[in-house]
């Protein structure tokens, strides 16, 4: 059974920093993303990274300002934070799938089969 199981959230104050963190329970995906999910909004993409050359994309909300990076050796996934605004405020998904699908691992919720539970982020003024 595939697990994937996040990390790290929490409340900060607008202008601050979180790092979010994603155990993968195997090591076979060939893309792993962030997603988030703020109350009566659709799923939107944050960041995703090809895991066999840690090639990344970003969603151009977070661009600047969010970095995803990859622990082989662990099976981590983890997404630093920066520059935090109450509009980045949402139910933080990390996704995995073992298929890239085109030329680059895409930041679109369909192209990923597999879910973690989610950590919620909160930003405040």
């Amino acid at each position: 059974q595939v697990q994937l199981v996040e990390s790290g959230g929490g409340s900060v104050q607008a202008g601050g920093s979180l790092r979010l963190s994603c155990a993968a329970s195997v090591d076979t995906y060939h893309c792993m993303g962030w997603f988030r999910q703020a109350p009566g909004k659709e799923r939107e993409g944050v960041a995703a990274i090809d895991i066999s050359d840690s090639g990344t994309h970003y969603g151009d909300a977070v661009k600047g300002r969010f970095t995803i990076s990859q622990d082989n050796a662990k099976n981590m996934l983890y997404l630093q934070m920066n520059s935090l605004k109450p509009e980045d405020t949402a139910m933080y998904y990390c996704a995995a799938d073992p298929v890239r699908y085109g030329a680059y691992c895409r930041t679109a919720a369909p192209f990923y089969r597999h879910w973690g539970q989610g950590t919620q982020v909160s930003v405040s003024y």
